[in-house]
């Protein structure tokens, strides 16, 4: 991240890496649903039939999404990008997360094509949350990416079911 003052006031402007030079829409459009999405998804017809593209509907949510001033603002979205940027867990602290929470309560799920966080990062999560032999479940997704409640809603519904159910009586 980059914070300069700005020429013509004494504002300070942010830029992010990624987000530092300013783009058109259709630019920014695309450049999300590459780095969220696989593009087999993206290019496939409509599964609610509305637009030619699951592509097309994102684009159209996402411009949606941004002309409500009141919930997604400039301020959101700088915070949001800041917490993505530095959000990070030890070691020490993953594990004790996993103990408050218990291990059998944990699933992780992730897209071989997520570009957001990559499967290498899931897997150590996996890892440092105790992994299959303390309990915690990891789902690996080929061919899809971060958004995976989207890409793949039946096996996201599914896996979530299937963990209600494992946690159900547990306490």
């Amino acid at each position: 991240m980059v914070v300069v003052r700005s020429e013509n006031s004494n504002q300070l402007e942010i830029y992010l890496p990624g987000f530092s030079i300013p783009k058109s829409p259709d630019v920014q459009l695309d450049d999300i649903k590459a780095r969220i999405f696989s593009q087999s998804w993206l290019q496939a017809p409509d599964e609610y039939g509305d637009f030619p593209t699951n592509g097309d509907r994102f684009a159209a949510m996402e411009l949606k999404k941004r002309q409500d001033v009141e919930g997604f603002t400039r301020k959101g979205f700088i915070c949001q990008a800041i917490a993505a940027g530095w959000h990070h867990k030890s070691p020490d602290q993953l594990k004790e997360l996993a103990d408050k929470v218990g291990r059998d309560r944990i699933q992780i799920m992730h897209g071989t094509l997520d570009q957001m966080i990559t499967v290498p990062h899931g897997e150590t999560l996996s890892r440092e949350l105790g992994g299959k032999e303390q309990g915690v479940t990891k789902i690996i997704v080929p061919g899809r990416g971060h958004v995976l409640h989207m890409e793949e809603k039946r096996l996201y519904h599914e896996a979530l079911q299937r963990m209600m159910e494992k946690t159900k009586n547990l306490g």
